[in-house]
């Protein structure tokens, strides 16, 4: 908790106006790039948006768990996961914003912003409240199994709530997951109870995530997704792009600040962003009747392909050639 809050505003920076800017700049050069491309006809600005949202949240599960393994620095490993964690809910509510916008309502870009303010902070006001809740009564409590149901009550319930109020719920859940896991830990959870509580939901993530690529590997054809190669190609390069754009201008802007990112951590921050599970849900919760949808599966199961191959297996190299492996210690 208290390394969030050290590096807070590049973490918001990164995931709130920096999941808006890479959403923009990998459609435009997703669209511009399709145009070159003969087995793309038809792939224009309404699916490049939906994909630069559904692809703008990264998922650096793996590549974290690598950081720790080789220990990386401790403020390095904090900021790539804060960021995916937030980013997350920021990349859904564009999502579902902009995927109603292109269905035809009527909505103006401030009309959209304003609406992303409104979603955010009901799910983030939600999130609070119920965490709170949740962590006092884990205070009262000292059973295991009665600790480990509140939390998974604190994170189904609050995203229930935030949609019922017209929040977003993944935000909700996030920021509740955080309190509880972190202040309610503190105040109510003795270490035997936080490993239990820990593996649990260490599980719960594991089968999540084996559930999400069985179920994209029923949905995406091999033939569509031979067929679509140099289009995955091309969204992978706009991703990466898009990616380095937006942490280099992000660790630009804040170069004079009291404790600025250091600009070695530029590049691992950068080939940090893979992109997994939640970009292939999203991807699949698409409309049937959505235009080109086959095609936006099919490039979004290629992007998260070769994320998880290119960046993820490269990931240790970057690292011993940086000499950030086995600085655990540094702050900077």
């Amino acid at each position: 908790y208290v390394d969030i809050r050290r590096d807070w505003v590049p973490i918001l920076s990164l995931a709130l106006p920096g999941v808006g800017v890479a959403l923009a700049l990998t459609a435009g050069l997703l669209v511009a790039g399709s145009m070159l491309l003969p087995n793309a006809v038809g792939f224009g600005w309404r699916q490049g948006l939906v994909f630069g949202a559904l692809i703008a949240a990264t998922d650096p599960i793996a590549v974290v768990a690598l950081f720790r393994s080789l220990s990386a620095p401790g403020r390095l490993t904090v900021l790539l996961e804060a960021e995916s964690l937030v980013n997350d809910g920021t990349a859904i509510v564009f999502f579902g914003l902009i995927l109603t916008a292109t269905a035809g309502a009527s909505i103006s870009v401030p009309g959209l912003l304003i609406e992303f303010v409104r979603v955010v902070g009901v799910g983030a006001v939600v999130g609070v409240t119920v965490a709170w809740l949740a962590a006092h009564v884990t205070r009262s409590i000292d059973d295991p199994v009665i600790e480990i149901t509140l939390t998974v009550i604190a994170a189904y319930g609050s995203f229930a709530l935030a949609e019922q109020l017209g929040g977003s719920g993944v935000t909700a859940t996030v920021l509740a997951g955080l309190i509880v896991g972190n202040y309610g830990a503190k105040i109510g959870m003795v270490p035997a109870t936080l490993k239990a509580v820990e593996s649990f939901w260490d599980y719960v993530a594991f089968l999540l995530n084996s559930i999400v690529f069985l179920l994209i590997g029923f949905e995406v054809h091999i033939g569509a997704l031979l067929q679509s190669w140099p289009l995955v190609l091309v969204a992978f390069v706009a991703v990466l792009v898009a990616r380095v754009l937006v942490v280099g201008g992000v660790v630009s802007a804040l170069s004079r600040a009291a404790d600025p990112v250091p600009a070695k951590w530029l590049a691992p921050v950068t080939w940090g962003g893979l992109r997994g599970a939640l970009s292939m849900v999203l991807a699949l919760s698409l409309p049937r009747d959505f235009p080109k949808r086959e095609l936006v599966v099919a490039i979004t199961f290629g992007v998260v392909v070769l994320s998880i191959l290119v960046q993820g297996v490269t990931m240790a190299p970057l690292l011993r050639r940086l000499g950030l492996a086995g600085a655990a210690d540094a702050l900077a």
